[in-house]
């Protein structure tokens, strides 16, 4: 049984690896396309659009989408009613806030400073939008990987020809054809998805349903905003207190960091379905010996980003030397990001166990950390200190959410000594590696040196769960092994 259940998502995480590298490799080909076509002030503009629909689908959306897999558990047989209710939901106060921003029209548009029209066009959107997110929830823990990586690939292949298409069209206001050609495939798609989800569960209002899921998701919009905010604020203080430069190296170091969480959300999005499923039927030795691995598949990841990213930076920037000096960044907010995809594991556990208010606190009090510690750290140490900060703040809530699931729910899901002594060992290597970050050949030769020996130990110690990846993929991919 431990051997099905490991293989599903073995089998979802690789896919949703495979398929997040795609998406990132279209957005990394098509990123000089975009530039040679837009002013900087357009591809500006048109970015912070996005920005701005990010921040307010966290209001419109009630962050109900957080409650789909606890729901999936609690209404097995009644799960496409419940979704179908939750849309009905989410879409009846979307629009309620499209009629505010409608009356309120032309001081919004001075606020966020986009023209009217785009201002209702973006409001429309966050209507429909969420019917995109059901759907993909629907898809991940039914165990359709196939269908929601289509998903994904689709409304990543539809923004490219459409806002290429538009950009041309809209000649004199290129940023306007940006922004229609990112939202308009995801709205089409998010109108099918909400007739769908409507004529599957027949329901657009039931109060027991709209209770359940305002219950879990209202506590969730402080979160999501203090989530943002943590992921925000490191480059507007740097941008305030040392400059434009400082600021746009941080964003382009922090930016080659984060690639590495396309494995980790991949992994994460494989495993949540299958643990929801176990702490339902309270097989918690599976799920610990399941973690432990993808505890020691996260630190694998995470040193192997950690000694390439000097290199990886200056393949995606050859011609850009003076973006080079941004490789400090990456270490450590590469480690805030395993720190991250480890605290989440005890995030899920709340989630289950619907203690929603204590993952937002946690994330409040996260943010306020950052806050303090960039106000007292970037004027002394300049804009590296904010991904110490960043590390630091993501360590914190892992220390936060291991508290709150072992005191306060006082469920014991994970083995915590076995994670915490990965994240500390992980750190410590991670944050040495960038000693050998120096140029010269000589550092480059023991910094690839260091990592072979580190990992090569590292899988001969665990040459089982290698083996079993290995002959995993040699087994399912049908190009694998063939020469």
């Amino acid at each position: 049984m431990e051997e099905a259940g490991g293989n599903k998502v073995l089998k979802s995480g690789i896919w949703y690896t495979v398929s997040s590298i795609a998406i990132r490799a279209v957005a990394i080909i098509t990123s000089p396309i975009y530039t040679s076509m837009l002013t900087t002030d357009n591809y500006g503009r048109a970015n912070t659009y996005n920005s701005w629909v990010e921040l307010f689908n966290v209001i419109t959306c009630l962050c109900v989408v957080y409650s789909i897999g606890r729901a999936k558990l609690d209404y097995k047989e009644k799960f496409d009613e419940y979704l179908s209710a939750l849309q009905g939901l989410s879409s009846i106060f979307a629009f309620c806030v499209l009629i505010i921003v409608f009356i309120f029209r032309e001081q919004i548009s001075g606020m966020i400073k986009y023209e009217v029209p785009l201002v209702i066009s973006m409001f429309v959107y966050l209507i429909i939008f969420p019917s995109v997110q059901y759907m993909q929830e629907k898809c991940r823990f039914e165990y359709k990987y196939r269908e929601n990586i289509a998903i994904s690939l689709i409304t990543c292949i539809g923004t490219v020809v459409l806002s290429i298409s538009l950009m041309y069209l809209f000649n004199d206001q290129r940023y306007i054809g940006k922004i229609l050609g990112t939202i308009l495939p995801t709205f089409l798609m998010g109108i099918g998805f909400y007739i769908n989800i409507l004529k599957k569960g027949k329901v657009f209002y039931n109060r027991e349903y709209w209770r359940y899921a305002l219950k879990i998701g209202l506590p969730m919009i402080p979160h999501a905003l203090a989530l943002v905010v943590l992921a925000q604020i490191d480059r507007i203080m740097i941008k305030d207190i040392c400059g434009d430069a400082d600021a746009g190296l941080y964003t382009y170091g922090y930016g080659i960091a984060t690639l590495l969480a396309i494995f980790t959300n991949a992994i994460g999005q494989a495993w949540l379905p299958w643990l929801n499923e176990q702490l339902d039927t309270d097989n918690r030795a599976r799920v610990r010996s399941m973690q432990k691995k993808l505890v020691l598949l996260g630190c694998f990841l995470s040193l192997g980003f950690i000694t390439v990213a000097p290199e990886a930076l200056m393949i995606l920037a050859p011609r850009a030397k003076a973006y080079w000096v941004a490789k400090w960044v990456i270490p450590p907010v590469a480690l805030g990001t395993l720190a991250q995809y480890f605290y989440t594991n005890y995030v899920n556990v709340e989630l289950f166990h619907k203690k929603t208010p204590i993952i937002a606190a946690s994330s409040i009090f996260a943010a306020v950390i950052n806050y303090i510690l960039n106000y007292l750290m970037i004027p002394r140490f300049g804009y590296v200190a904010a991904a110490y900060t960043t590390l630091v703040s993501y360590v914190l809530l892992m220390i936060f959410h291991y508290v709150a699931v072992n005191m306060v729910i006082k469920d014991r899901v994970y083995s915590n000594s076995f994670m915490f002594t990965a994240m500390i060992i992980c750190a410590i290597c991670g944050i040495a590696m960038s000693f050998f970050y120096s140029d010269g050949m000589k550092m480059i030769i023991a910094r690839y040196g260091i990592a072979a020996v580190t990992l090569g130990a590292f899988a001969f110690i665990r040459r089982d769960d290698v083996a079993a990846l290995l002959g995993y993929v040699k087994n399912r991919l049908p190009f694998a092994g063939k020469g």
